[in-house]
């Protein structure tokens, strides 16, 4: 199976069944849901046999596949799938079935189109896979860029509560750090010798000034789509707006590009510009973590709460990533993976409650556990999972990121370690308020607080608390795949680990 092209076969395939999906009857609105999740399952299976195909030990790029696109311009159709695209095609490959399965009376709430609804779902599967596939910088950029369509709809025809204006600020930050890449994929073409294939260019001289300047333009694109303080303020906004299921892929998936963007294009391509604007890069994630967690406390809508939660949590990534150790890039990485999981599953869960309440206020529960216990459960779990509590797989990868950061800057490490102290916080303090306590009177005049989870809704959180929990305990299959790349990002900028010391630091050890 080493010679099936995987790659384009999972980008195309969503996007062959949107289509279908799209024009399927409007009055057979359960068709297009089962025919969506059908594809989805099969985008999966075949996700499932690309992942026992990889050798981990094997070349760095496996699955790569070229066709020619644009000649003239040195453009084509390149796809390859080094460890950590591999875990982002995988976590994509999981969540959109579930998030089909959650949303499955999302798009009748809305009164819109339920094929269109499903179709967007599946066409947003096509573009998060291509962007994480692609090997061809410009290729890249268009995934990066016409990721942003399905989403904007999916926000503005199916959101709640000012969907249009989450829907045009999302696209807006968007576009904009579109633009700061598109210059400096320009600049890269120029300097590059006029190709976009990532191996040629990772090969290239640049002059330390230029590269600066082709650095900071991908590294404002990724800090924007990640989000990163201070260019995180659409992002509270367009989670709050989103349909619940439309929300986690936001937060679990695309979000992700900006972190995969760095440890991508950013350290590889440039190198010594990655080092030079390190120090800036740590102390915007050790603020966004900080900042974020203390806006989280003060939020009294459950959807803008998790979309805090994951600016603190994407604040862990990016000082994992500019540490510059293997463990913390490791526990990056795993922490994109887990997040996923984990953030995916609290926005599912709050959408759950929302929907039976018809209310996303917290102040609008009250001890809702007492009529809906499994789904008050659940909601815990996935608060739990979401502070990093031993025994959960986001646990590992906060571990490691700490661990790796604090052997080459304490101050950062202890920093970020507040971060741990006010997630428990923010998470408890909100579990409290809606399931805990006193039971509010209000709910009980709520139909659909009477339901607690139906059996769809088991199968969508029973996977992701499994996968959680085994994660939390047994993550080797997943570091296994993701040590080997971080390990060769490390060595592109010439990054090594440092000494081990006993009973001093290690310039005293060496010494």
């Amino acid at each position: 199976m080493s010679n099936f092209p995987f790659l384009s076969v999972l980008t195309v395939a969503p996007l062959v069944g949107a289509l279908v999906v799209a024009f399927l009857p409007r009055h057979r609105p359960e068709l297009a849901k089962q025919v969506a999740f059908a594809w989805s399952l099969l985008v999966l299976v075949l996700s499932v046999v690309m992942w026992v195909s990889f050798n981990a030990g094997g070349d760095r790029f496996q699955f790569r596949e070229s066709y020619s696109w644009i000649p003239n311009w040195g453009v084509s159709f390149t796809f390859a799938a080094d460890g950590i695209a591999l875990v982002m095609l995988m976590l994509i490959a999981v969540l959109v079935p579930l998030v089909i399965l959650a949303s499955w009376h999302d798009a009748e709430s809305s009164k819109r189109s339920v094929p269109v609804y499903f179709a967007l779902l599946l066409v947003l599967e096509c573009t998060m896979i291509g962007v994480f596939a692609a090997a061809d910088v410009f290729l890249f950029y268009v995934f990066f860029e016409v990721m942003l369509v399905p989403m904007y709809f999916l926000i503005g025809s199916y959101g709640g509560h000012q969907r249009q204006y989450a829907a045009v600020k999302f696209f807006l930050y968007s576009l904009v750090g579109g633009l700061f890449m598109l210059a400096a994929v320009i600049g890269l073409w120029v300097v590059g010798g006029k190709t976009f294939d990532w191996q040629a260019l990772s090969q290239i001289d640049i002059s330390t000034g230029t590269e600066r300047w082709l650095f900071l333009g991908f590294f404002l694109a990724f800090a924007i789509k990640a989000p990163f303080f201070p260019f995180h303020t659409w992002l509270p906004d367009a989670g709050g707006a989103a349909p619940a299921g439309a929300a986690a892929l936001l937060v679990g998936v695309l979000d992700k590009v900006g972190t995969f963007g760095i440890l991508r294009y950013c350290l590889p391509l440039f190198p010594e510009a990655s080092k030079w604007f390190a120090p800036w890069a740590l102390a915007l994630g050790v603020i966004g973590i900080v900042y974020a967690a203390l806006l989280a406390v003060g939020q009294n809508d459950l959807k803008r709460l998790v979309s805090y939660t994951s600016i603190a949590h994407f604040g862990f990534i990016g000082v994992g990533i500019f540490a510059f150790t293997t463990q913390a890039g490791t526990g990056a990485v795993l922490y994109m993976l887990n997040h996923g999981l984990a953030t995916g599953l609290l926005f599912l869960v709050v959408g759950m409650l929302i929907s039976r309440r018809g209310s996303s206020l917290i102040s609008d529960f009250g001890g809702a556990g007492k009529l809906v216990p499994v789904l008050a459960g659940v909601l815990f779990f996935a608060g739990l999972a979401s502070l990093a509590l031993p025994g959960t797989a986001p646990f590992i990868s906060e571990f490691l990121v700490l661990i790796g950061t604090f052997t080459v800057n304490k101050p950062v490490a202890v920093i970020a370690t507040l971060g741990i102290i006010l997630a428990a916080a923010y998470v408890l303090w909100m579990v409290q308020r809606t399931t805990q306590g006193t039971l509010n009177p209000a709910l009980t005049e709520v139909d659909g607080m009477r339901r607690d989870l139906n059996l769809r809704e088991k199968v969508v959180v029973a996977p992701l608390i499994a996968l959680i929990v085994l994660l939390g305990f047994f993550p080797k299959p997943v570091t296994d795949v993701i040590n080997p790349a971080v390990q060769a990002t490390m060595d592109d900028i010439g990054r090594t680990d440092p000494a081990p010391s006993v009973g001093g630091t290690v310039q005293e050890a060496a010494k």
